[in-house]
C-alpha cells in the first residue's frame, strides 16, 4: 500500500515533519488492516513556505548529518483501525539530534 499526501499549505520547518510522520503511521495502520505490505509514502506540497523568523533554525537543521531511519513495530492488530492504542506502537533504533525550538506562526 502506497500513500501520496498532497498538502495545500506547508510550513516546511515545523509542520511538514509532523505531517509526514503522522501520515506514514496511518499508511502502516491501513496496510496492516488490509493485509498489505507497506509501499512508498510520497509527500507533495502546494504553498510551501519557511517563515523568516525560522531562518536561523532552518540553517542549523540543514547543517546536521541525517541519522538512519528508525523502525516501526505495530505490536498487535486490532479488529478495527479505530481500536489502535498508544501502546500498540513501538519505535526502534530512533536516534535524534537535540531539539530546535522555533515559534509557531499564527
Amino acid at each position: 500500500l502506497s500513500c501520496q499526501l498532497y498538502q495545500r499549505s506547508a510550513d516546511i520547518f515545523l509542520g511538514v515533519p509532523f505531517n509526514i510522520a503522522s501520515y506514514a503511521l496511518l499508511t502502516h495502520m491501513v496496510a496492516q488492516q488490509c493485509d498489505l505490505d507497506v509501499g512508498d509514502f510520497i509527500w507533495t506540497g502546494g504553498d510551501c513556505h519557511i517563515y523568516s523568523n525560522h531562518a536561523e533554525q532552518v540553517a542549523l537543521q540543514l547543517a546536521r548529518a541525517p541519522h538512519p531511519y528508525p523502525v516501526l513495530e505495530i505490536k498487535r492488530r486490532p479488529p478495527s483501525i479505530l481500536d489502535y492504542r498508544f501502546e500498540d506502537f513501538e519505535v526502534h533504533e530512533y536516534v535524534h539530534h537535540p531539539a530546535i525550538k522555533a515559534p509557531v506562526a499564527v
